[in-house]
């Protein structure tokens, strides 16, 4: 059993010193230490955090002019990893997270140790008090976020992703910017044939949030659903897809202004160019209903 080298990667916009303070130095506390850490700050400079935390491996901190969004700083690390090329698999956290457990990374280490085709692993998240929002378990329903397995998506707050399916899938839609970058991923991925685990061992701790808190949430939300059915479904399926969570927009959203924003988005994403068509096979659009989560929910 080969053990694979892995690294951690965490993307900020230099607004929450303390906390990534906090989560490099739960990093620090790991009982396996990983082989880099690259810590890339979005539209910010960065302190120095590898004498000050004491922190393990080799730190790597990388200023950006401007803020990429969160898929695109976490490309700006990837790149940089595979610059290095010693790493088989990069943990990646959110800057207010905090890894409870000190055997997150060996844990991590022996799952991709032991198959060959998991690409990508999703962590268990939990607020202060330990409880897990049901939007944050990767299933459809009132499902039991201790329940782990084979699923089709994943959270980006913490997770795992092999850099060889990386290469094989291509890295994080830059241009989506916030919201459902990791469901371009996992179908992704899907389609390649990796598989993506749920692993609730692997403990985040993270506050307590709604994703509406962000000013650009309602039109980013409905630009990218557009732009990730026109990207990545079958055709007979888009008109499907945006139809449902249309309707599951109507019904959910309560704020008048939310709907109009969302409604925005939604024709931006019709007009705009959503970039490359690759739709996943019908094979993978079974083998993802299968799963529980069929593509057009």
């Amino acid at each position: 059993m080969v053990e694979p080298r892995i690294a951690v990667a965490v993307v900020t916009m230099g607004n929450r010193p303390a906390e990534v303070d906090a989560l490099l130095e739960s990093v620090a506390k790991q009982d396996l230490a990983p082989a880099r850490i690259v810590i890339v700050g979005n539209g910010c400079r960065l302190p120095e955090f590898a004498r000050r935390l004491s922190l393990p491996g080799e730190v790597t901190a990388v200023d950006l002019d401007e803020n990429l969004g969160c898929p695109g700083g976490r490309n700006v690390a990837l790149a940089r990893l595979r610059e290095f090329g010693d790493v088989d698999v990069v943990v990646e956290l959110d800057d207010d997270g905090l890894l409870v457990d000190a055997d997150v990374l060996r844990r991590v280490r022996d799952l991709y140790a032991a198959d060959p085709r998991l690409g990508i692993v999703g962590f268990r998240i939990a607020d202060e008090c330990g409880e897990t929002q049901q939007r944050h378990v990767p299933r459809i329903g009132g499902s039991d976020p201790m329940r782990g397995g084979y699923v089709t998506g994943f959270l980006g707050g913490g997770h795992a992703l092999r850099m060889a399916m990386l290469e094989q899938t291509g890295d994080w839609p830059a241009e989506f910017f916030f919201a459902h970058e990791e469901t371009d991923l996992a179908w992704r991925a899907a389609d390649a044939g990796w598989k993506i685990l749920y692993a609730p061992e692997l403990l985040l701790r993270h506050p307590r949030t709604s994703p509406a808190r962000h000013a650009i949430y309602y039109r980013v939300t409905a630009r990218n659903r557009v732009w990730l059915a026109r990207r990545r479904l079958p055709l007979p399926l888009v008109p499907v897809h945006l139809g449902v969570w249309t309707l599951l927009t109507l019904v959910r959203t309560r704020s008048l202004a939310g709907l109009r924003a969302w409604f925005g988005g939604f024709v931006e994403g019709l007009r705009e160019s959503a970039g490359e068509r690759r739709p996943m096979r019908w094979r993978t659009v079974w083998r993802l209903t299968r799963l529980g989560r069929p593509p057009v929910v």
